[in-house]
């Protein structure tokens, strides 16, 4: 049979002669018709499947592991994955910004399926080894989540594949902040994202608040080690093992070759990480004297560049080490001739090593003695990160539907919390199957069925500026002045700028007779960039100085809030989200019309408030 291509050559020769134009038209659309799209000269072919309804920025690497990306179990190493997930996200982010990136920090990394040894039993067969190993493929997608100034962050999933049993096991998910070089002594500003689909609008709204958490991380752990008791206690357990924390410690250097750098003379991010996981490894290893296996990545966060030709030492210790787990402190400086004496801090970063036994199981580990001195203050911070990392795991790595409604706050969460109560609500602003249920005059009443969860969503425009009703609505104390449902407020703890935690006592009685009583985080954000909303989230959190009382029913709220949208400069769009818990989900059932005519009051009640304070406001803020 003729291919398409010498047929339509053939065509084309008799053309003029014998054929007419009709007979050829037909003949060449129709064979296209039945096998190939028609396109119009010099259109390029499309390829089924390229970058099909991807993002612009979005970039895909699959890598099969040989022998040379293992260990010495045939595992692949976490210093190799870490080089492809940093090449991956820099690719991503230079096909956004149109010109070289750097890698300025990776966020945190939780490996939910080890990527080290791990054992199973298979019917009738020995102990085998599961992990990430040579043959299998190693899948990584990365896309731009969001564009700030000169920065940008570059979200990572990183899944693996069994090409024998076609399994697909999910790794670990990383965010990742890159910076875009421009010439010498010029500063790149990036063009923004414009987030299409609900996954992306959701990533776009939640990266200010990854973005706000990476910045405040520092202070965090500075309060923690504050409030914390100044002596160091060590830990005790029977029949442990005590290893002095300086036996562990590990020095090792490296000479940037070219290998190792971009084209711009700088040194891979990736490659520096695979540095430091080496030297953590071999840290680790000497506490325990056995093959450790990593957990976790705390931040790494890159100080400066180095180039080829830079020598690179990287030094690390464990800086403590709990029952099942130890945190390994490591950090590398560069120099760039072979007698200099100054060096340059370039990263630092601190990774969890667990050993497993042949059961899969974590061993107890020897304890750490501390060196006095910087030792100690290691000992001691090491203990704060775990608090923090648990907590941060707990409240911001976890579904929203296996978060519980109410989460004690302390101040090692409360930057989480502050977390999730905004993401949350900006989570289900981004969805996108919301259906129109009722439109009374200016008052639009939305609702969105999801799984176990029934969300409203009420909205109007009213004549005030969006600065003005963020802050007239962010203030619980005033909300009894327009919602009937509320009988007071009581300011508990101005936890900063941004967050307070109130005491409310409600007019609604409960199923058993008696007023609801609630203890509500409000987070307050403003827009971090044009076309981004004034925000009030409202979450309930648990107090020791307000436990539940006999005389109330205690109340939960689990997402709720306000967004705030400039329309023009003194016309806002104010929409009230709330997304009801499965208790409340009766009532609303069996008393739609009721609910919504309540709302619609209740908003319009609102929209007088605003409307009555907003001068008096104006005149209070001209006189501060």
């Amino acid at each position: 049979m003729l291919s398409f291509f010498w047929l339509r050559c053939l065509l084309k020769m008799v053309k003029g002669s014998i054929v007419p134009e009709d007979i050829l038209s037909f003949c060449c659309d129709g064979l296209q018709g039945s096998t190939l799209c028609s396109r119009e000269p010099g259109e390029r072919e499309e390829v089924p499947g390229a970058m099909g309804g991807c993002s612009p920025t979005e970039v895909q690497m699959s890598q099969l592991v040989l022998p040379c990306h293992t260990n010495h179990r045939g595992e692949l190493s976490a210093g190799q994955l870490l080089k492809w997930i940093d090449t991956a996200a820099c690719l991503s982010a230079e096909r956004h910004a149109g010109c070289p990136c750097v890698t300025a920090s990776m966020d945190d990394i939780y490996f939910e399926h080890t990527i080290s040894q791990r054992y199973t039993n298979a019917p009738g067969q020995q102990r085998a080894r599961s992990g990430v190993g040579v043959g299998q493929v190693v899948n990584i997608k990365a896309k731009v989540n969001r564009a700030f100034n000169s920065s940008m962050e570059v979200g990572i999933q990183v899944s693996y594949e069994d090409l024998c049993s076609g399994k697909h096991c999910s790794i670990c998910k990383a965010y990742a902040t890159f910076v875009a070089q421009g010439p010498p002594g010029t500063k790149v500003k990036l063009k923004p994202l414009a987030p299409q689909t609900e996954e992306e609008k959701i990533e776009h709204s939640i990266a200010a608040e990854r973005r706000r958490m990476r910045l405040v991380h520092k202070d965090t752990l500075k309060d923690l080690l504050t409030r914390s008791p100044r002596d160091t206690e060590l830990e005790t357990r029977d029949g442990s093992v005590v290893v002095p924390a300086e036996k562990t410690r590990v020095e090792s250097v490296e000479l940037v070759l070219p290998p190792h750098a971009n084209h711009q003379g700088n040194t891979f991010g990736g490659q520096i990480m695979a540095w430091m996981e080496n030297v953590a490894t071999i840290a680790a290893s000497r506490l325990c004297h056995a093959h450790p296996t990593l957990r976790a990545i705390e931040m790494f966060h890159f100080r400066g560049p180095s180039q080829v030709g830079d020598r690179l030492v990287l030094k690390a210790i464990v800086n403590n080490a709990f029952k099942n787990s130890m945190e390994v402190g490591v950090c590398a400086e560069a120099y760039d001739q072979e007698m200099s004496v100054s060096r340059r801090h370039i990263n630092s970063a601190f990774m969890t090593f667990v050993v497993l036994d042949e059961e899969g199981r974590p061993r107890t580990l020897p304890m750490v003695v501390p060196q006095p001195g910087d030792g100690e203050r290691r000992y001691r911070e090491a203990s704060a990160r775990k608090k923090i990392r648990l907590d941060r795991k707990y409240v911001v790595s976890c579904k929203q539907n296996e978060v519980p409604l109410s989460v004690p706050w302390d101040q090692s969460n409360k930057v989480y919390l502050s977390y999730n109560n905004v993401s949350a609500l900006k989570t289900l602003v981004a969805k996108a199957n919301w259906a129109l249920a009722r439109e009374k005059e200016k008052v639009r009443i939305y609702t969105l069925e999801e799984d176990k969860f029934l969300s409203f969503r009420i909205e109007m425009s009213v004549r005030i500026a969006a600065g003005q009703a963020f802050s007239l609505l962010s203030d619980l104390r005033r909300r009894h002045e327009w919602d009937r449902h509320y009988a007071s407020a009581e300011l508990v703890q101005q936890v900063d700028e941004d967050d307070a935690i109130y005491h409310v006592l409600s007019q609604t009685l409960s199923h058993e007779n008696k007023p609801q009583d609630f203890v509500i985080l409000a987070s307050r954000r403003k827009p971090c960039d044009k076309g981004d909303p004034y925000v009030v989230a409202f979450r309930s959190v648990t107090l020791p100085t307000h436990p539940a009382c006999p005389s109330f029913t205690r109340g939960e709220t689990l997402c709720s809030g306000f967004c705030v949208w400039p329309e023009a400069e003194e016309t806002s769009k104010v929409a009230y989200y709330n997304q009801a818990t499965p208790g409340y989900l009766a009532y609303v059932t069996t008393n739609v019309a009721g609910l919504s005519s309540s709302f619609c009051a209740t908003f319009e009640a609102c929209e007088r408030f605003l409307l009555k304070n907003k001068d008096d406001l104006i005149a209070r803020l001209r006189d501060l």
